[in-house]
């Protein structure tokens, strides 16, 4: 809707209430809604458009009432230029805020972008598909994280959670992401990968978040790593249609926790991917959604109907629409979800 169409239609509806009910009513100071409404949606320039149309209109209904140079039209005319006066200073001071909240959104896009990029639909034998969710409806970055990259033979992934949700807990998300893109290519394997990410954290944090993380190397002939700092174990959903396996694993402290624990190292899980299988990691976000009475969320028992489309894009989307009907209004924590489907007859 145009932002003058609100105004218009008030002033206009005034007009006809007045010229239907007749002077005694005293509408004429209503005529100053139509600045005020147009201060909502409109320009500075649609206020005053607004007010020099009530102006007009107080002059021609007065002249239909016989109030022509009573005291009333005067009141009426004062109170439109006081409004639209007002009205203007409403409205450049939203526009100034609108403006400020679109440079805020593209910074967050961009900040996004450079700390965790889209992923490329394949990778090796993998096919990704990713969703992110902040839990600052205003931000699109936060702790939550997920990367993939491509090593001699197979695919290593990374999904990490770090202490805190929204901006707050980006800067220890970046130092995570950066140490695992540099490590991970020549890393012998997954304990030594994340040793790197590990002393990463600890020299360039002050040490005051902890990062729960799952790091997964799947080879071409479908065998398959993890390796688990605290965080919650993936859904591996087998092509046949069988019941979902939640992987056993060896759970060690969080990175930035290890060096105070002394536990020792998480020892690897080693899973063998089947053609046509898939694998969703996620993060608590998704795992500790609640509903009303407190129950979590039921990842296991309801991730094999909403993972079965094709698409993976829908099944993310079927996933993230069951969580917010479940809650009902969403998790309230960061989240982010992996899919993996592997697809080794499909890799160029």
């Amino acid at each position: 809707m145009r932002p003058w169409a609100a105004p218009v239609a008030a002033m206009l509806l005034v007009a006809l209430a007045d010229v239907l009910l007749g002077p005694d009513f005293g509408l004429l100071p209503l005529f100053a809604a139509g600045p005020a409404l147009a201060a909502g949606r409109g320009s500075p320039r649609t206020v005053l458009g607004s007010a020099l149309l009530g102006t007009v209109l107080v002059l021609l209904v007065a002249v239909w009432d016989g109030l022509w140079g009573h005291s009333r039209v005067w009141v009426a005319l004062a109170g439109v230029v006081f409004t639209a006066l007002a009205a203007c200073w409403v409205s450049a001071t939203r526009r100034r805020a609108e403006r400020e909240l679109v440079d805020v959104r593209a910074v967050a896009e961009t900040v996004q972008n450079v700390l965790m990029p889209p992923l490329p639909p394949r990778l090796g034998p993998l096919e990704l598909t990713g969703s992110y969710r902040s839990a600052h409806r205003t931000a699109r970055v936060g702790g939550d994280l997920y990367q993939a990259v491509p090593v001699p033979g197979g695919v290593r992934v990374l999904v990490a959670d770090v202490q805190g949700k929204g901006l707050e807990a980006v800067s220890a998300a970046a130092v995570v992401l950066g140490a695992f893109r540099a490590a991970a290519p020549d890393a012998p394997d997954l304990t030594s990968l994340a040793a790197r990410v590990e002393r990463a954290l600890a020299e360039q944090t002050a040490g005051d978040r902890f990062v729960t993380a799952l790091l997964a190397d799947v080879r071409e002939d479908g065998r398959t790593v993890l390796l688990d700092h605290g965080h919650p174990a993936p859904v591996l959903l087998r092509a046949g249609g069988s019941a979902p396996l939640l992987p056993r694993l060896d759970p060690a402290p969080p990175f930035g926790l290890s060096a105070l624990t002394g536990a020792p190292a998480p020892r690897p899980t080693v899973l063998h991917l089947r053609d046509g299988d898939r694998l969703l990691f996620c993060t608590d976000g998704l795992t500790e959604a609640r509903d009303d009475s407190g129950a979590f969320y039921p990842l296991a028992d309801r991730a094999p109907a909403l993972l079965a489309p094709t698409c993976p894009e829908r099944a993310l989307t079927r996933l993230r629409a069951d969580v917010r009907e479940y809650t009902g209004s969403g998790p309230d924590d960061d989240s982010a979800l992996l899919l993996c489907d592997f697809r080794p007859s499909r890799a160029a």
